[in-house]
Protein backbone atom coordinates (compact mmCIF):
# COMPACT_ATOMS: atom_id res chain seq x y z
CA UNK A 1 0.00 0.00 0.00
CA UNK A 2 1.44 3.35 -1.08
CA UNK A 3 1.39 5.94 1.69
CA UNK A 4 -0.34 9.13 0.59
CA UNK A 5 0.18 12.70 1.77
CA UNK A 6 -2.28 15.57 1.51
CA UNK A 7 0.19 17.46 -0.69
CA UNK A 8 0.10 16.14 -4.26
CA UNK A 9 3.03 15.90 -6.65
CA UNK A 10 2.93 17.24 -10.20
CA UNK A 11 3.72 15.59 -13.52
CA UNK A 12 5.13 17.70 -16.36
CA UNK A 13 6.02 16.52 -19.86
CA UNK A 14 6.90 17.84 -23.30
CA UNK A 15 5.28 16.57 -26.47
CA UNK A 16 5.59 16.91 -30.23
CA UNK A 17 8.21 18.92 -32.07
CA UNK A 18 10.29 20.97 -29.64
CA UNK A 19 10.97 24.70 -29.93
CA UNK A 20 13.57 27.30 -28.99
CA UNK A 21 11.47 28.27 -25.95
CA UNK A 22 9.62 25.17 -24.71
CA UNK A 23 12.13 24.89 -21.87
CA UNK A 24 11.20 28.42 -20.81
CA UNK A 25 7.70 27.04 -20.20
CA UNK A 26 9.23 24.15 -18.22
CA UNK A 27 11.13 26.74 -16.20
CA UNK A 28 7.88 28.60 -15.55
CA UNK A 29 6.14 25.44 -14.35
CA UNK A 30 8.95 24.23 -12.09
CA UNK A 31 9.87 27.60 -10.56
CA UNK A 32 6.22 28.42 -9.82
CA UNK A 33 5.65 24.99 -8.27
CA UNK A 34 8.74 25.47 -6.07
CA UNK A 35 7.35 28.79 -4.85
CA UNK A 36 4.24 26.89 -3.76
CA UNK A 37 5.89 24.06 -1.83
CA UNK A 38 3.17 24.21 0.78
CA UNK A 39 0.62 23.04 -1.79
CA UNK A 40 2.62 21.14 -4.42
CA UNK A 41 5.13 18.42 -3.60
CA UNK A 42 7.70 17.49 -6.20
CA UNK A 43 7.53 18.05 -9.94
CA UNK A 44 8.19 14.82 -11.78
CA UNK A 45 8.95 15.13 -15.49
CA UNK A 46 8.05 12.41 -17.94
CA UNK A 47 11.05 11.15 -19.84
CA UNK A 48 10.01 11.44 -23.50
CA UNK A 49 6.57 12.86 -22.88
CA UNK A 50 3.53 10.79 -21.99
CA UNK A 51 5.59 7.68 -22.65
CA UNK A 52 7.45 8.46 -19.42
CA UNK A 53 4.15 8.27 -17.54
CA UNK A 54 3.07 5.02 -19.18
CA UNK A 55 6.41 3.31 -18.54
CA UNK A 56 6.91 4.87 -15.07
CA UNK A 57 10.05 6.54 -16.35
CA UNK A 58 9.92 9.70 -14.27
CA UNK A 59 12.54 12.37 -13.65
CA UNK A 60 12.90 14.06 -10.27
CA UNK A 61 13.33 17.75 -11.04
CA UNK A 62 13.98 18.49 -7.34
CA UNK A 63 17.48 17.09 -7.92
CA UNK A 64 18.29 20.12 -10.07
CA UNK A 65 19.50 23.36 -8.52
CA UNK A 66 17.62 26.64 -8.81
CA UNK A 67 20.42 27.93 -11.05
CA UNK A 68 20.07 25.01 -13.47
CA UNK A 69 16.29 25.29 -13.63
CA UNK A 70 16.63 29.03 -14.29
CA UNK A 71 19.03 28.25 -17.16
CA UNK A 72 16.25 26.29 -18.88
CA UNK A 73 14.80 29.67 -19.82
CA UNK A 74 17.57 30.21 -22.37
CA UNK A 75 18.13 26.57 -23.45
CA UNK A 76 16.48 25.24 -26.66
CA UNK A 77 14.88 21.83 -27.38
CA UNK A 78 13.12 19.60 -24.85
CA UNK A 79 15.16 19.16 -21.66
CA UNK A 80 13.25 16.03 -20.64
CA UNK A 81 12.79 14.47 -24.06
CA UNK A 82 9.65 14.71 -26.18
CA UNK A 83 7.55 12.23 -28.13
CA UNK A 84 5.00 11.86 -30.88
CA UNK A 85 2.46 9.65 -29.20
CA UNK A 86 -1.28 10.16 -29.10
CA UNK A 87 -3.47 8.39 -26.56
CA UNK A 88 -6.36 6.47 -28.08
CA UNK A 89 -9.86 6.84 -26.71
CA UNK A 90 -10.80 5.09 -23.48
CA UNK A 91 -12.97 2.60 -25.35
CA UNK A 92 -10.11 1.75 -27.74
CA UNK A 93 -7.38 1.26 -25.16
CA UNK A 94 -8.60 1.25 -21.57
CA UNK A 95 -5.32 -0.37 -20.48
CA UNK A 96 -3.39 2.86 -21.15
CA UNK A 97 -5.61 4.86 -18.83
CA UNK A 98 -5.58 2.24 -16.11
CA UNK A 99 -1.79 2.22 -16.34
CA UNK A 100 -1.62 6.00 -16.01
CA UNK A 101 -3.75 5.84 -12.89
CA UNK A 102 -1.47 3.16 -11.45
CA UNK A 103 1.58 5.35 -12.02
CA UNK A 104 -0.07 8.55 -10.79
CA UNK A 105 -1.38 6.82 -7.68
CA UNK A 106 1.96 5.16 -6.92
CA UNK A 107 3.72 8.54 -7.07
CA UNK A 108 0.95 10.62 -5.49
CA UNK A 109 0.45 12.73 -8.60
CA UNK A 110 -2.53 15.05 -8.62
CA UNK A 111 -1.44 17.67 -11.16
CA UNK A 112 -0.75 17.01 -14.83
CA UNK A 113 0.92 19.62 -17.08
CA UNK A 114 1.34 18.70 -20.74
CA UNK A 115 3.39 21.04 -22.90
CA UNK A 116 2.59 20.69 -26.60
CA UNK A 117 0.41 21.48 -29.60
CA UNK A 118 -2.99 20.36 -30.83
CA UNK A 119 -2.50 16.62 -30.42
CA UNK A 120 -1.05 17.24 -26.96
CA UNK A 121 -4.14 19.25 -26.06
CA UNK A 122 -6.18 16.19 -27.00
CA UNK A 123 -4.05 13.98 -24.74
CA UNK A 124 -4.39 16.48 -21.90
CA UNK A 125 -8.17 16.61 -22.39
CA UNK A 126 -8.38 12.83 -22.08
CA UNK A 127 -6.28 12.86 -18.91
CA UNK A 128 -8.49 15.59 -17.43
CA UNK A 129 -11.46 13.26 -17.73
CA UNK A 130 -9.89 10.48 -15.63
CA UNK A 131 -11.56 11.65 -12.45
CA UNK A 132 -14.98 11.48 -14.06
CA UNK A 133 -14.53 8.30 -16.13
CA UNK A 134 -12.31 6.19 -13.87
CA UNK A 135 -12.60 7.90 -10.52
CA UNK A 136 -9.03 9.16 -10.15
CA UNK A 137 -8.77 12.82 -9.04
CA UNK A 138 -6.37 14.78 -11.21
CA UNK A 139 -6.17 18.29 -12.62
CA UNK A 140 -4.84 18.45 -16.17
CA UNK A 141 -3.62 21.74 -17.63
CA UNK A 142 -2.35 22.06 -21.19
CA UNK A 143 0.71 24.30 -21.63
CA UNK A 144 0.55 25.63 -25.23
CA UNK A 145 3.50 25.21 -27.58
CA UNK A 146 3.87 24.92 -31.33
CA UNK A 147 6.01 26.59 -33.96
CA UNK A 148 3.09 26.11 -36.36
CA UNK A 149 1.02 28.74 -34.49
CA UNK A 150 -2.13 26.78 -35.26
CA UNK A 151 -3.77 26.44 -31.83
CA UNK A 152 -7.17 28.16 -31.63
CA UNK A 153 -8.31 30.79 -29.10
CA UNK A 154 -4.81 31.86 -28.04
CA UNK A 155 -3.59 34.91 -29.99
CA UNK A 156 -0.35 33.10 -30.81
CA UNK A 157 1.58 30.04 -29.67
CA UNK A 158 4.84 30.05 -27.68
CA UNK A 159 7.56 28.82 -30.01
CA UNK A 160 6.17 30.57 -33.07
CA UNK A 161 7.59 34.04 -32.44
CA UNK A 162 11.15 32.72 -32.36
CA UNK A 163 10.83 30.58 -35.48
CA UNK A 164 9.18 33.55 -37.20
CA UNK A 165 12.14 35.75 -36.26
CA UNK A 166 14.63 33.13 -37.49
CA UNK A 167 12.86 32.72 -40.84
CA UNK A 168 12.56 36.47 -41.46
CA UNK A 169 16.22 37.03 -40.55
CA UNK A 170 17.40 34.06 -42.66
CA UNK A 171 15.57 35.00 -45.86
CA UNK A 172 16.80 38.58 -45.55
CA UNK A 173 20.43 37.53 -45.09
CA UNK A 174 20.32 34.87 -47.81
CA UNK A 175 18.74 37.32 -50.23
CA UNK A 176 21.62 39.76 -49.76
CA UNK A 177 23.95 36.90 -50.71
CA UNK A 178 21.98 35.98 -53.83
CA UNK A 179 21.59 39.59 -54.94
CA UNK A 180 25.35 40.05 -54.85
CA UNK A 181 25.93 36.99 -57.08
CA UNK A 182 22.95 37.19 -59.40
CA UNK A 183 24.63 38.92 -62.35
CA UNK A 184 26.84 35.95 -63.22
CA UNK A 185 25.65 33.14 -60.95
CA UNK A 186 22.62 32.14 -58.84
CA UNK A 187 19.43 33.98 -59.71
CA UNK A 188 16.92 32.05 -57.61
CA UNK A 189 17.00 31.05 -53.94
CA UNK A 190 14.30 28.85 -52.41
CA UNK A 191 13.97 28.45 -48.64
CA UNK A 192 11.66 25.76 -47.29
CA UNK A 193 10.04 26.25 -43.90
CA UNK A 194 7.74 24.19 -41.67
CA UNK A 195 3.98 24.37 -41.92
CA UNK A 196 2.05 21.31 -43.06
CA UNK A 197 -1.43 22.82 -43.22
CA UNK A 198 -1.11 26.38 -41.90
CA UNK A 199 1.15 28.99 -43.49
CA UNK A 200 2.03 31.04 -40.41
CA UNK A 201 5.77 30.36 -40.62
CA UNK A 202 5.92 31.03 -44.35
CA UNK A 203 4.02 34.27 -43.76
CA UNK A 204 6.61 35.32 -41.19
CA UNK A 205 9.21 35.36 -43.95
CA UNK A 206 7.23 38.22 -45.47
CA UNK A 207 8.25 40.48 -42.59
CA UNK A 208 11.67 40.80 -44.23
CA UNK A 209 10.13 42.60 -47.22
CA UNK A 210 9.74 46.11 -45.85
CA UNK A 211 10.38 48.02 -49.09
CA UNK A 212 9.76 47.57 -52.80
CA UNK A 213 12.05 44.88 -54.20
CA UNK A 214 12.94 43.39 -50.80
CA UNK A 215 13.03 39.62 -50.43
CA UNK A 216 11.14 37.41 -50.27
CA UNK A 217 9.56 38.17 -53.62
CA UNK A 218 7.31 35.12 -53.48
CA UNK A 219 5.74 33.17 -50.61
CA UNK A 220 4.00 29.84 -51.23
CA UNK A 221 1.33 29.03 -48.63
CA UNK A 222 -0.45 25.73 -47.85
CA UNK A 223 -3.72 27.68 -47.93
CA UNK A 224 -3.20 28.68 -51.60
CA UNK A 225 -3.45 26.05 -54.33
CA UNK A 226 -0.17 25.94 -56.23
CA UNK A 227 -0.50 27.25 -59.78
CA UNK A 228 2.66 26.39 -61.72
CA UNK A 229 2.03 28.79 -64.60
CA UNK A 230 1.32 31.80 -62.38
CA UNK A 231 4.25 30.92 -60.14
CA UNK A 232 6.78 30.68 -62.96
CA UNK A 233 5.53 33.92 -64.44
CA UNK A 234 6.08 35.65 -61.11
CA UNK A 235 9.61 34.20 -60.80
CA UNK A 236 10.49 35.46 -64.29
CA UNK A 237 9.03 38.88 -63.52
CA UNK A 238 11.07 39.14 -60.33
CA UNK A 239 14.33 38.18 -62.03
CA UNK A 240 13.71 40.66 -64.84
CA UNK A 241 12.82 43.45 -62.41
CA UNK A 242 15.26 42.89 -59.52
CA UNK A 243 17.91 40.65 -61.04
CA UNK A 244 17.07 37.74 -58.76
CA UNK A 245 14.19 36.02 -56.96
CA UNK A 246 14.03 34.86 -53.33
CA UNK A 247 11.24 32.48 -52.38
CA UNK A 248 9.86 31.15 -49.09
CA UNK A 249 7.89 27.93 -49.50
CA UNK A 250 5.91 26.09 -46.86
CA UNK A 251 6.43 22.32 -46.70
CA UNK A 252 2.65 21.83 -46.99
CA UNK A 253 2.07 23.42 -50.41
CA UNK A 254 -0.43 21.39 -52.46
CA UNK A 255 -1.45 21.15 -56.08
CA UNK A 256 -4.96 21.48 -57.52
CA UNK A 257 -5.68 17.84 -56.68
CA UNK A 258 -4.86 18.40 -53.02
CA UNK A 259 -1.60 16.45 -53.14
CA UNK A 260 1.48 17.72 -51.36
CA UNK A 261 4.16 18.79 -53.83
CA UNK A 262 6.65 17.05 -51.54
CA UNK A 263 4.66 13.96 -50.53
CA UNK A 264 7.07 11.11 -49.78
CA UNK A 265 4.57 8.39 -48.85
CA UNK A 266 3.80 6.91 -45.44
CA UNK A 267 2.52 8.57 -42.26
CA UNK A 268 4.01 9.58 -38.91
CA UNK A 269 2.95 8.53 -35.41
CA UNK A 270 0.08 11.03 -35.43
CA UNK A 271 -1.19 9.81 -38.82
CA UNK A 272 0.13 12.85 -40.71
CA UNK A 273 1.49 12.35 -44.24
CA UNK A 274 5.29 12.21 -44.32
CA UNK A 275 6.79 14.85 -46.57
CA UNK A 276 10.05 14.90 -48.48
CA UNK A 277 11.44 18.28 -49.51
CA UNK A 278 9.40 20.81 -51.46
CA UNK A 279 12.29 23.27 -51.97
CA UNK A 280 14.20 21.03 -54.42
CA UNK A 281 10.94 20.24 -56.26
CA UNK A 282 10.22 23.94 -56.77
CA UNK A 283 13.85 24.78 -57.59
CA UNK A 284 14.15 22.07 -60.24
CA UNK A 285 10.85 23.21 -61.75
CA UNK A 286 12.29 26.71 -62.14
CA UNK A 287 15.52 25.43 -63.67
CA UNK A 288 13.71 23.16 -66.10
CA UNK A 289 11.15 25.73 -67.28
CA UNK A 290 13.12 28.99 -66.99
CA UNK A 291 16.75 27.86 -67.04
CA UNK A 292 17.83 29.91 -64.03
CA UNK A 293 20.64 28.74 -61.80
CA UNK A 294 19.31 28.11 -58.32
CA UNK A 295 20.14 27.26 -54.73
CA UNK A 296 17.75 25.93 -52.14
CA UNK A 297 17.82 25.35 -48.39
CA UNK A 298 15.61 23.56 -45.89
CA UNK A 299 15.47 25.34 -42.54
CA UNK A 300 14.24 22.12 -40.87
CA UNK A 301 15.39 21.76 -37.24
CA UNK A 302 17.49 24.93 -37.46
CA UNK A 303 14.40 27.15 -37.44
CA UNK A 304 12.97 25.70 -34.25
CA UNK A 305 16.30 25.22 -32.43
CA UNK A 306 17.69 28.72 -32.97
CA UNK A 307 17.64 30.00 -29.39
CA UNK A 308 20.53 32.38 -30.15
CA UNK A 309 18.16 34.63 -32.11
CA UNK A 310 14.96 33.97 -30.16
CA UNK A 311 12.24 36.59 -29.85
CA UNK A 312 12.19 38.20 -26.42
CA UNK A 313 8.41 38.43 -26.63
CA UNK A 314 8.26 34.70 -27.31
CA UNK A 315 10.52 33.82 -24.37
CA UNK A 316 8.44 35.95 -22.00
CA UNK A 317 5.18 34.40 -23.20
CA UNK A 318 6.55 30.86 -23.00
CA UNK A 319 7.54 31.39 -19.38
CA UNK A 320 4.22 33.09 -18.61
CA UNK A 321 2.06 30.18 -19.82
CA UNK A 322 4.10 27.73 -17.73
CA UNK A 323 3.68 29.91 -14.66
CA UNK A 324 -0.03 30.41 -15.34
CA UNK A 325 -0.60 26.67 -15.76
CA UNK A 326 0.50 26.03 -12.18
CA UNK A 327 -1.52 28.96 -10.88
CA UNK A 328 -4.61 27.62 -12.66
CA UNK A 329 -4.12 24.19 -11.13
CA UNK A 330 -3.76 25.71 -7.65
CA UNK A 331 -6.98 27.64 -8.28
CA UNK A 332 -8.75 24.32 -8.81
CA UNK A 333 -8.94 24.54 -12.60
CA UNK A 334 -9.05 21.45 -14.80
CA UNK A 335 -9.17 20.79 -18.55
CA UNK A 336 -7.98 24.29 -19.44
CA UNK A 337 -5.08 25.98 -21.24
CA UNK A 338 -3.45 29.34 -20.52
CA UNK A 339 -4.15 31.46 -23.61
CA UNK A 340 -2.35 34.60 -24.75
CA UNK A 341 -4.74 37.51 -25.22
CA UNK A 342 -3.62 40.52 -27.27
CA UNK A 343 -4.92 43.76 -25.79
CA UNK A 344 -3.14 46.26 -28.06
CA UNK A 345 -0.93 46.36 -31.18
CA UNK A 346 0.91 49.67 -30.78
CA UNK A 347 2.45 49.43 -28.32
CA UNK A 348 2.01 45.67 -28.19
CA UNK A 349 0.35 44.48 -25.01
CA UNK A 350 -0.85 41.07 -23.93
CA UNK A 351 -2.15 39.15 -20.94
CA UNK A 352 -2.90 35.54 -20.04
CA UNK A 353 -6.46 34.30 -20.37
CA UNK A 354 -8.04 30.87 -20.24
CA UNK A 355 -9.31 28.44 -22.87
CA UNK A 356 -11.33 25.26 -22.40
CA UNK A 357 -9.50 22.21 -23.75
CA UNK A 358 -12.67 20.91 -25.39
CA UNK A 359 -12.45 23.93 -27.71
CA UNK A 360 -8.70 23.58 -28.33
CA UNK A 361 -8.06 19.87 -28.92
CA UNK A 362 -7.86 18.80 -32.56
CA UNK A 363 -8.70 22.26 -33.92
CA UNK A 364 -6.27 23.92 -36.36
CA UNK A 365 -6.15 27.70 -36.78
CA UNK A 366 -5.34 28.46 -40.39
CA UNK A 367 -3.85 31.63 -41.83
CA UNK A 368 -6.83 33.96 -42.51
CA UNK A 369 -7.57 34.80 -46.14
CA UNK A 370 -7.15 38.51 -45.45
CA UNK A 371 -3.57 37.84 -44.33
CA UNK A 372 -2.65 36.69 -47.85
CA UNK A 373 -2.32 39.13 -50.77
CA UNK A 374 -4.92 38.89 -53.55
CA UNK A 375 -2.41 37.32 -55.95
CA UNK A 376 -1.64 34.64 -53.34
CA UNK A 377 2.12 35.27 -53.29
CA UNK A 378 2.66 37.52 -50.26
CA UNK A 379 1.26 38.86 -47.00
CA UNK A 380 -1.03 41.84 -46.41
CA UNK A 381 -0.54 44.78 -44.08
CA UNK A 382 -3.07 43.20 -41.72
CA UNK A 383 -0.85 40.12 -41.49
CA UNK A 384 2.22 42.25 -40.90
CA UNK A 385 0.45 44.10 -38.07
CA UNK A 386 -0.34 40.77 -36.42
CA UNK A 387 3.13 39.24 -36.88
CA UNK A 388 5.46 42.17 -36.20
CA UNK A 389 5.12 42.32 -32.39
CA UNK A 390 5.77 38.59 -32.05
CA UNK A 391 9.38 38.84 -33.25
CA UNK A 392 10.27 41.90 -31.20
CA UNK A 393 13.23 42.00 -28.86
CA UNK A 394 16.33 39.88 -28.38
CA UNK A 395 16.91 37.56 -25.44
CA UNK A 396 20.43 36.28 -26.01
CA UNK A 397 21.71 33.30 -24.05
CA UNK A 398 25.07 33.68 -22.27
CA UNK A 399 28.07 33.11 -24.55
CA UNK A 400 31.45 31.57 -23.77
CA UNK A 401 34.31 30.94 -26.18
CA UNK A 402 32.11 32.38 -28.90
CA UNK A 403 29.33 29.85 -28.38
CA UNK A 404 25.98 29.97 -26.56
CA UNK A 405 26.03 28.17 -23.22
CA UNK A 406 23.07 25.87 -22.72
CA UNK A 407 22.29 23.69 -19.74
CA UNK A 408 22.12 19.88 -19.65
CA UNK A 409 20.08 18.41 -16.82
CA UNK A 410 21.08 15.41 -14.76
CA UNK A 411 17.56 14.00 -15.24
CA UNK A 412 17.77 11.76 -12.19
CA UNK A 413 15.26 8.91 -12.43
CA UNK A 414 12.59 8.43 -9.79
CA UNK A 415 12.71 4.97 -8.26
CA UNK A 416 10.02 2.76 -9.76
CA UNK A 417 7.33 1.48 -7.42
CA UNK A 418 5.34 -0.76 -9.74
CA UNK A 419 6.42 -4.33 -10.37
CA UNK A 420 4.54 -4.69 -13.63
CA UNK A 421 6.13 -3.11 -16.70
CA UNK A 422 4.10 -1.55 -19.49
CA UNK A 423 4.93 -1.85 -23.14
CA UNK A 424 4.08 1.13 -25.34
CA UNK A 425 2.76 0.09 -28.74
Amino acid sequence: MVKKSAKKNAFYAQSGGVTAVINASACGVIETARKNKGRIGKVYAGRNGIIGALTEDLIDTSKESARVIAALRHTPSGAFGSCRYKLKGLEENRAEYERLIEVFEAHNIGYFFYNGGGDSADTCLKISQLSKTLGYPIQAIHVPKTVDNDLPITDNCPGFGSVAKYVAVSIREAAFDVASMAKTSTKVFVMEVMGRHAGWIAAAGGLAAENEGDAPHIILFPEVVFNERAFLARVKESVNKYGYCAIVVSEGVRDSKGKFLAEAGGVDAFGHAQLGGVAPVVARMIQKKLGYKYHWAVADYLQRAARHIASKTDVEQAYAVGKAAVEMALAGKNSVMPAIKRTANKPYRWKIGEARLAKVANVEKMLPKNYISKDGFHITQRCRTYLQPLIQGEDYPPFKNGLPQYVKLKNVAVKKKLVKAFKVA
